[in-house]
């Protein structure tokens, strides 16, 4: 059953329109690895999300989460850091993702709050994926809350009711792609 909390649309810059015309309960990660944030911009996605009453989460960078005082921090499955488990959970959400048993027993070792199990359906990134079934096997190996990640879009959306999730995220979903 989903939550209507828990969906997330992972952002690479910042789209005043592109956000304003979401749903509100659709919260923003931004996650761009190919340049380094910029904390102007971080900030202008902070304040639109206040204003829209969603939450907003940065990938991969504790430090600047903090600084920005936003409500967390998604932690990618390559990030193999345990220092992890040690943020102060009162002040920071910690998403983390997982593709693998073995990469899901990581994020469990650092004690992500919820996790984001991917791919479930067909990407353009990844030649694999795990399907309906796999997913539902590799997250009755945590107690964590599981959101749904990967391929995600208006054809195969319906598919997620027979998946043990809370939440979905996507970025073609909310492209209309």
């Amino acid at each position: 059953m989903i939550h209507k909390n828990y969906i997330y649309y992972f952002i690479e810059q910042f789209n005043k329109k592109e956000i304003i015309k979401l749903n509100s309960k659709v919260n923003i990660i931004y996650r761009n690895y190919k340049k380094k944030p910029n904390f102007k911009e971080l900030l202008e996605i902070k304040k639109l999300c206040i204003k829209t009453k969603r939450k907003f989460y940065i990938s991969n960078n504790i430090k600047i989460a903090s600084k920005l005082g936003i409500n967390g921090v998604y932690i990618p499955s390559f990030n193999k850091c345990l220092k992890i488990k040690y943020i102060n959970k009162k002040k920071l959400e910690v998403l983390g993702s997982a593709h693998d048993f073995k990469e899901l027993s990581f994020k469990i070792k650092q004690d992500v709050d919820k996790i984001f199990i991917s791919p479930i359906f067909e990407t353009r990134k990844k030649n694999s994926f795990l399907n309906i079934i796999k997913f539902n096997l590799l997250s009755k190996f945590t107690l964590m809350d599981t959101i749904a990640l990967g391929g995600i879009n208006k054809k195969n959306i319906n598919k997620l009711k027979m998946v043990n999730y809370i939440g979905f995220a996507a970025i073609r979903y909310f492209k209309n792609e």
